[in-house]
C-alpha cells in the first residue's frame, strides 16, 4: 500500500526513496519533531540578536565580499528581498521538471533539520508549493557550485516573495526575515538533485547493460570462460565479481551459452564485460554513497547550533564532493556506452554466422549499418562530456569566493551522459535482438530469463528482415522502454 503522505524530514532517506517520491504525486510533510527543531533554532537566533551587538554573517551583514557591511535592523527585510532578486541570474534551458521537484524536496529536507535559523512558515510554504505542483522556472546555467547553487536557488526563493506564485495557492507572499534569504540561496540542492537522478538512473543502466550485453554474448557465440567464478576470485574487485555473477544468472539455461564454442577467444568488448561493467559498478556505488550523505545533510550558511550556543559561518555549501563524484560517474557511464558501441560494431560485422549488417540481403539493403554510426557519434560526445568540470575554478565575489567547484556544470553534463547511455544501450538492444534471431545456432531464443525479456520487447518492435523501416523509429521505442521498464524488479535486485 502506497503511503498517502511522505515525511520528508525523517532520518536517512535513500536515493531511490526520494527519487520515487519525486516521480509520484505523493504529498510531503515534516514531522512535529522537525518543526520543534526549526522553532528552537529560530528562537535561539532571535534571542542572540536581541542580546548582542556583534556582526553575524548573513543575518545583519551584507553577503559575499560585502560581509563586513553592517545592516540596520530596519533594513533586514529589504535586504532579504534584494538578495533573492539580485541572485536570480540563471540563464539557459529550463531545468527538467523531475529535477525541479528534487530540488524542492532536498531543500525542504535540509531546512527541516533545524540548523538554518529560519521560521517554520518558510518551510511550510515551500511544502505547500510542492504539494500544489507550483514550481518556478529554474535555469540550468548560473551556478558555480560554491556558496551554494545561488542562481538556481534564488529562482526557487522567488516563489515565496512573488504574488504570482502565492496567489496560485491562495496565500499572500512572504516577507523574508533575517537569515532566511541566505538559508534559501546557500545549499547544494541543484547539484544534489542532478546527482541523485543520475545515480538512480545509473544503477538501472548498469543492470540494463548486463542484460542487453548478455543477449549480445549469446548471439555472438561467446565463451563462458570469461565469466567463470575462478577468474574473479583472484582479482577480487566487488564490481567484477558482481557483474560476472549477474551475467551467469541472466544466461542460465541458455543451451548456446553452455555449449562448447569453436572460437578460442572473444573480443574484449565481450570477454572483459565483468572488468569494464564491474569498474563502472564500483564507481556508481561510490558516487551513491557520496550523494546519500549529501541529501541527508545541511548545506547552507551560517549554521545555527542552538544546543551548543554556536553560530558558525563555514563552507558546507561548497560542492567539491559532489563535483568530483559526478565527474567520476560521467566517466564510468561513458565507458558503459563505449563498450556497448563496440559490441554493436562486432554484431554487424558479418562474423560468426551472422549476416553483415544483420540483413539477409546485403547490398540492396544496408540493414543496421548506420546504427553503429549513430552509436559512435553519441559515444564520441560522451567522451567530450566526460571531461571533468571539477578541475576548473574561477574566482568570484571580489576574491572572497576564490575557489569554486563548478559542480553545477558537472551536474548538467552528467545528465546528458545519462541520457546518451540510454540511447546507446537501446541501439545495442536493437542489434542484439536482430542478431539473436539471425544467428542459426540461437534462432531467436536464449535463456528463460532473456526469452521472458524478449517477449516484452516483441510487443514494442517487430524484427524486420528488409529495410522497410527506419531504425530510428525502433531505437526511440526501445529507448523509451529502457526509461520506463523496471529492470530492478525484473532481475529481482534489492532497491
Amino acid at each position: 500500500m502506497v503511503a498517502s503522505k511522505f515525511d520528508i524530514s525523517k532520518n536517512n532517506i535513500s536515493l531511490i526513496e526520494l527519487y520515487s517520491v519525486a516521480k509520484s504525486d505523493i504529498k510531503i510533510y515534516i514531522s512535529s519533531e522537525s518543526i520543534n527543531h526549526i522553532n528552537n533554532s529560530r528562537k535561539y537566533l532571535e534571542d542572540k540578536l536581541n542580546n548582542i551587538n556583534e556582526l553575524i554573517y548573513g543575518v545583519n551583514t551584507g553577503f559575499g565580499s560585502l560581509c563586513d557591511k553592517k545592516i540596520d535592523f530596519d533594513d533586514i527585510e529589504q535586504l532579504q528581498e534584494n538578495l533573492v532578486n539580485s541572485h536570480d541570474c540563471g540563464v539557459g534551458e529550463d531545468v527538467p521538471h523531475l529535477i525541479k521537484k528534487l530540488i524542492f524536496l532536498i531543500k525542504i529536507r535540509s531546512l527541516s533539520f533545524g540548523f538554518s535559523g529560519i521560521r517554520n512558515v518558510v518551510v511550510e510554504r515551500l511544502i505547500l508549493f510542492y504539494n500544489s505542483g507550483v514550481f518556478p522556472s529554474i535555469k540550468t546555467q548560473g551556478s558555480l557550485g560554491a556558496s551554494g547553487d545561488l542562481a538556481p536557488l534564488a529562482a526557487l526563493a522567488q516563489t515565496l516573495i512573488q504574488d504570482s506564485y502565492n496567489h496560485q495557492v491562495n496565500q499572500s507572499s512572504l516577507k523574508l526575515s533575517y537569515k532566511e534569504g541566505l538559508a534559501l540561496l546557500n545549499g547544494t540542492q541543484f547539484m544534489s538533485s542532478y546527482a541523485l537522478y543520475s545515480v538512480v538512473e545509473a544503477i538501472k543502466l548498469y543492470h540494463f547493460a548486463n542484460l542487453i550485453s548478455s543477449i549480445s554474448i549469446d548471439a555472438f557465440l561467446c565463451k563462458r570462460d570469461s565469466f567463470h567464478p575462478l577468474v574473479s576470485s583472484i582479482r577480487n574487485h566487488v564490481g567484477q565479481n558482481y557483474t560476472a555473477k549477474e551475467i551467469l544468472k541472466i544466461l542460465d539455461g541458455s543451451t548456446t551459452f553452455t555449449n562448447d564454442k569453436q572460437y578460442v577467444q572473444d573480443p574484449y568488448s565481450f570477454r572483459c564485460i565483468p572488468q569494464v561493467h564491474g569498474a563502472s559498478y564500483d564507481a556508481i556505488k561510490h558516487v551513491q554513497s557520496v550523494v546519500n550523505i549529501e541529501i541527508n545533510s545541511v548545506t547552507d550558511n551560517p549554521l545555527i547550533f542552538a544546543d551548543q550556543n554556536q553560530i558558525l559561518s563555514a563552507g558546507n555549501f561548497h560542492g567539491q564532493s559532489l563535483a568530483l563524484a559526478m565527474d567520476y560517474l560521467a566517466i564510468a557511464l561513458s565507458e558503459i556506452s563505449s563498450i556497448s558501441e563496440r559490441r554493436v560494431y562486432k554484431l554487424i560485422s558479418g562474423e560468426r554466422n551472422l549476416p553483415i549488417y544483420l540483413t539477409k540481403n546485403p547490398g540492396i539493403n544496408s540493414g543496421l549499418m548506420i546504427t553503429q554510426y549513430t552509436a559512435a557519434s553519441i559515444v564520441s560526445q560522451n567522451k567530450q562530456l566526460a571531461t571533468p568540470s571539477s578541475v576548473d575554478s574561477i574566482v568570484s565575489s571580489n576574491g572572497q569566493e576564490d575557489h569554486v567547484s563548478m559542480g553545477a556544470n558537472s551536474a548538467t553534463k552528467l545528465y546528458k551522459v545519462v541520457n546518451n547511455v540510454k540511447t546507446t544501450l537501446a541501439i545495442e538492444l536493437l542489434n542484439a535482438v536482430y542478431a539473436l534471431k539471425l544467428q542459426p545456432k540461437c534462432n531467436g531464443t536464449s535463456s528463460p530469463l532473456i526469452n521472458n525479456f524478449l517477449s516484452k520487447i516483441k510487443k514494442i518492435i517487430k524484427i524486420y528482415e528488409n529495410d522497410g523501416r527506419p531504425p530510428s523509429l525502433d531505437i526511440n521505442l526501445l529507448r523509451n522502454f529502457i526509461d520506463d521498464f523496471d529492470i530492478l524488479d525484473f532481475l529481482k535486485i534489492n532497491k
